[in-house]
């Protein structure tokens, strides 16, 4: 594994830590003997917060709690539970409901932006992750630069070349950041009411949208999950069967920690006869998989295509959507009423759509299940960033193709009007010229080398309720400008390829046209709700 570069705190510090933290060195461990609250407050901090969990903690959250019921507790030896009739009904009647009722806050940092997809996979699982719109990435750390050094990369022959290159690339990244960041500032005028202090976070935050794209997926990001121990048994095994050796280090690093917490429902994980022949299962599977489909296609080169393309949808969803609307407050069957709602004219079938949608006052506002009557299926050629942000949406099927520098990458406007074109372009050029050094002997851990602009291919198939959701969320003002393209072309190919107007125009809080500082009306509400 990696070296990790452990934290330094104080004996004072280390009595507080102890109470609260699974372990105080390492880069995986759990959260206990805190209210939910202040667990739940900590995660959402921590996704904008350059700081570790721990540190972060210490400075701002201690201060506002009481700790003195807790000091003759030390969580990093184990917490005693009564785990027998968790034993008895959990492995010896293997009942995994009783699994779903427990659950952790878990940390893992250090972990490169490789790792955190393979981490937030699980459908029924929670997941705060390090965001790179507010953490600008040229700190270093331990006095290097936050990228994953892959213990045998580093020992084998390209180990000089691999930091040296992810050296350079962060180099540029930090040089982009602070020539974009001087650009956007000289171009656009604060004329709003907001003070200095947003007006510099929100160009700040639209130069490091810019020059993301640089960062190579080794660049490293913390991550909190919470889930109950049948998500992390889940999770567990998939990461003990996957061919990166970063998951499954951290795999090992996370089961040592869970079971401080929740030893019983972890039981089956290392049992040769249950959690061992699931994970031969998994594996295979995969090899199985990939050598057919390489054997079948492998020689074939991909054709051109949009970004966007939507591959599957039902002609016939809005009149199925009609009758599941129907149903709840009708006596009829659902064959019957399918057979009904295609005699209604136009007027009432939007009547009948407008009264099931209601008065939508804000986008948190959804309308009920009938609207997962219908799917989309979208096949998205995107750059690595803005999938990092779509794959968190868990009420969809999404898959994704390996990671490579192979399709090409984006360049965003801005930094070609900034003048930092060719520096980005030399960027993406190492960053590629790496990668294929690494793959022949390499082949899973080369990934790293790929910087997020390059583009990759994954499929996202979701209903109707999650399009209003995901779609509606991802078009907002604030968000990154290579999702918020994507969201808008998916809104306008349901409405047009589709023929599911009725559908799109119940979306509407869909925001088409984004202001010039996305995020400087979020800063300026920030700041009011900070006064």
């Amino acid at each position: 594994m990696t070296v990790y570069v452990p934290e330094s705190f104080d004996a004072n510090e280390q009595e507080i830590l102890r109470r609260y933290f699974t372990n105080l060195d390492g880069p995986v461990f759990a959260l206990v003997n805190l209210p939910e609250v202040v667990k739940g407050a900590l995660f959402a901090r921590y996704s904008r917060s350059a700081k570790s969990l721990r540190r972060l903690f210490l400075d701002e959250f201690v201060s506002d709690l009481d700790l003195s019921g807790d000091q003759t507790v030390d969580a990093t030896i184990g917490l005693e539970r009564a785990e027998d009739l968790y034993e008895k009904v959990f492995v010896e009647y293997g009942d995994d409901s009783v699994a779903q009722l427990g659950g952790v806050h878990l940390a893992c940092e250090q972990a490169s932006n490789l790792l955190t997809k393979i981490l937030e996979r699980g459908r029924l699982m929670s997941y705060l992750e390090q965001s790179t719109r507010y953490i600008n990435y040229d700190a270093r750390l331990g006095g290097r630069y936050r990228f994953y050094r892959d213990v045998d990369i580093l020992n084998g022959p390209f180990g000089t070349r691999y930091v040296g290159d992810m050296d350079r690339i962060f180099d540029a990244y930090s040089t982009m950041v602070d020539t974009v960041t001087d650009y956007v500032r000289k171009t656009f005028k604060n004329d709003s009411n907001a003070s200095d202090f947003v007006f510099r976070q929100a160009t700040r935050a639209k130069a490091l949208d810019a020059v993301r794209g640089v960062l190579p997926a080794a660049s490293l990001s913390n991550l909190g999950i919470y889930g109950t121990g049948q998500g992390y048994e889940a999770l567990l095994m998939r990461m003990r069967g996957h061919a990166l050796p970063e998951a499954r280090q951290y795999a090992d690093l996370m089961l040592i920690e869970l079971r401080k917490v929740v030893p019983s429902f972890l039981r089956r994980v290392d049992v040769p006869e249950r959690g061992g022949k699931w994970i031969d299962y998994l594996v295979s599977r995969e090899q199985q998989t990939l050598s057919t489909v390489d054997e079948y296609f492998g020689a074939l080169e991909p054709e051109e295509s949009p970004e966007v393309v939507l591959t599957d949808f039902d002609p016939d969803g809005e009149d199925k959507l009609l009758a599941a609307i129907c149903y709840s407050s009708s006596h009829l069957s659902e064959q019957q009423l399918q057979r009904e709602v295609r005699s209604l004219n136009h007027e009432q079938r939007v009547n009948l759509i407008r009264a099931y949608v209601g008065e939508r006052e804000n986008r948190r506002h959804k309308p009920g299940r009938a609207f997962e009557r219908i799917d989309y299926r979208f096949d998205v050629l995107g750059d690595y960033g803005a999938f990092r942000d779509l794959q968190r949406h868990r009420l969809l099927t999404i898959e994704w193709q390996r990671l490579t520098p192979h399709h090409g990458f984006v360049r965003p406007d801005l930094v070609s009007q900034a003048g930092a074109g060719d520096a980005f372009d030399e960027a993406m050029h190492r960053s590629s010229d790496l990668y294929d050094a690494l793959l022949p002997e390499y082949p899973n851990q080369a990934p790293y080398a790929v910087s997020m602009a390059y583009r990759m291919r994954y499929v996202m198939q979701f209903n109707a309720r999650e399009a209003i959701h995901m779609l509606e969320l991802r078009s907002s003002p604030q968000g990154h400008p290579s999702y918020r393209r994507v969201a808008i072309e998916m809104h306008r190919l349901i409405a047009q390829q589709a023929g599911h107007r009725a559908i799109a125009e119940a979306m509407t809080h869909i925001i088409k046209d984004a202001p010039e500082l996305e995020r400087l009306d979020s800063e300026r509400k920030a700041e009011s709700r900070r006064k």
